[in-house]
């Protein structure tokens, strides 16, 4: 059996990143009167809502970051912003879709003004993981040439 060594470094490092620009997005949301009046519809408090969002954003990056580094490279295309983004848009829509099944019973408008807030919060998430992702070699550690860049990949 072959064991694989983790570079902590990109795994770290990104989830923290990606965490914070999540959490920088719902701060951003959360100040709008939208979300206020979500908020008070659902008699969710301000404070332990955004330590959550930290703490959730924190998660869900490192789910999408240990993925983004499991299927680097098996996937098609260049881009990590672009496969880093849908990996998180497919976290959204696991995360929606328990909500709506524990839910069930009581749906409202409310569900999609959800889904409509959550939408900015994991494309933050996805970009910033990608950005980071296409800045470092797969592997090495070492950092990305020009010439890398443009050409979209690193032998």
């Amino acid at each position: 059996m072959r064991s694989a060594t983790v570079p902590w470094g990109r795994v770290i490092r990104p989830t923290l990143a990606g965490g914070l620009a999540f959490w920088a997005a719902n701060f951003a949301i959360s100040l709008t009167p939208v979300a206020a009046a979500y908020r008070a519809a659902l008699s969710i408090p301000y404070w332990p809502m955004t330590v959550a969002a930290l703490g959730g954003g924190l998660l869900i990056a490192g789910c999408v970051n240990g993925l983004l580094l499991a299927v680097q490279d098996r996937l098609p295309g260049g881009s990590s912003i672009v496969k880093a983004t849908l990996f998180s848009l497919l976290a959204m829509g696991i995360v929606e879709a328990f909500s709506i099944l524990v839910d069930i019973d009581h749906l409202s408008i409310y569900h999609v003004i959800g889904v409509a807030m959550n939408v900015p919060r994991f494309v933050a998430l996805g970009v910033t993981l990608g950005w980071l992702f296409d800045r470092s070699a797969p592997i090495t550690g070492m950092r990305r040439g020009p010439a890398d860049r443009i050409a979209g990949f690193v032998k």
